[in-house]
């Protein structure tokens, strides 16, 4: 089964956390023996695991904001110190293009070619070496832009999706843990987002900012890392019409597997947690085919290592290479193979072949 995994800070964990995710998990987690940090130690992605996850291609972030909060590693003073460690992360995924250890998937020629490869070299594994990851280069937080007439040249460098808002008041939304609604240049940016054909991520946003947000952009939406208000009542997963609302915009969501989105009453940071499994995570994947009644608007955006690793992730979840087991998850609970498929990998196709179809 091959997979597309819509969030991955892949850039975030090689530049910020200094990660040679070139190396095996298990390497990088001798390397990281003794760092206090959460998280390191228990690392879940590097690149030779999502080989062997079948990883035909994630939405790859860029990830810093300017709140003003100095968060280490994450928010800066300034927004011109945003725009450069953004900057240096999309360096990154150049650096691994030429390298040959990834694709950059930037227009719909280029990814049917992708995909292709992918196929042929599923039919006859032996025969030549596994095709490179594909890369979609997603941009969590805006912050980074320094203003909206600065998209062109974002998109030119490779830029295809963006999450206006993180955590907090952002400089073009409001975001998890605020109430606070787009900004002025906000509401420009998503119209410049459409004239570009940029797909708008609907994750992270307030709930005042989501709506604000579904009444300016009439362009593709999705949700790459959410999960869902009605299993795990907190405002960073969206509710049940919110969901509907980007079902009714032919939109998709992945899930996410970060415990305390997947189970509720898990406290980050507790000793006394409930262990979590990934079944829970096919729990929010089949409300929303519930609340859709089909398949095609449920995938997966795991958010593993995004600042946590095997402590906050899934007790039955090693490496990423594990997510192979959600395809006989969701066979037990009666999907059928295309829908799987769907859900593992077809759903986020069509997402990026109906956005760059005028291209």
């Amino acid at each position: 089964m091959i997979i597309i995994d819509a969030h991955l800070d892949l850039a975030w964990n090689a530049l910020q956390w200094n990660r040679n995710l070139e190396l095996p998990v298990q390497e990088i987690r001798q390397l990281e023996k003794g760092m206090p940090e959460p998280g390191r130690e228990m690392g879940t992605v590097a690149l030779p695991e999502l080989r062997q996850a079948n990883m035909v291609l994630c939405f790859a972030t860029l990830l810093a904001r300017s709140t003003g909060t100095m968060e280490p590693d994450l928010d800066y003073l300034s927004p011109a110190q945003a725009y450069a460690i953004a900057q240096g992360q999309l360096a990154y995924y150049h650096a691994l293009s030429r390298r040959g250890e990834a694709r950059l998937i930037t227009h719909p020629a280029v990814l049917e070619e992708h995909i292709s490869e992918w196929g042929k070299w599923e039919k006859g594994k032996a025969k030549k070496p596994q095709p490179p990851i594909g890369i979609v280069i997603s941009m969590e937080s805006a912050d980074p832009i320094a203003e909206p007439e600065q998209l062109t040249e974002w998109w030119a460098s490779g830029l295809r999706i963006i999450g206006p808002a993180h955590y907090g008041p952002g400089r073009y939304a409001g975001g998890t843990g605020s109430e606070d609604g787009l900004t002025h240049a906000g509401k420009k940016l998503i119209k410049e987002m459409r004239h570009l054909d940029i797909i708008l991520d609907m994750t992270h946003l307030s709930d005042r900012a989501f709506w604000e947000a579904m009444d300016l952009y009439n362009g593709p939406l999705i949700a790459s890392h959410n999960n869902c208000r009605a299993l795990v009542p907190h405002q960073r997963q969206y509710s049940d019409e919110q969901i509907q609302a980007i079902i009714n915009c032919d939109g998709v969501i992945g899930a996410a597997f970060d415990n305390w989105m997947i189970g509720p009453g898990w406290v980050r940071g507790a000793t006394n947690n409930k262990p979590v499994i990934m079944d829970q995570v096919v729990d929010h994947i089949d409300h929303i085919c519930q609340l859709a009644g089909n398949s095609h608007h449920a995938a997966i955006g795991s958010d593993l290592d995004g600042g946590f690793g095997r402590e906050q992730s899934p007790s039955d979840l090693d490496t990423i290479a594990d997510l192979q087991k959600i395809p006989g998850l969701l066979k037990k609970r009666g999907y059928k193979e295309t829908d799987i498929d769907a859900i593992m990998h077809g759903n986020w196709l069509r997402t990026l072949r109906k956005a760059w179809a005028g291209e």
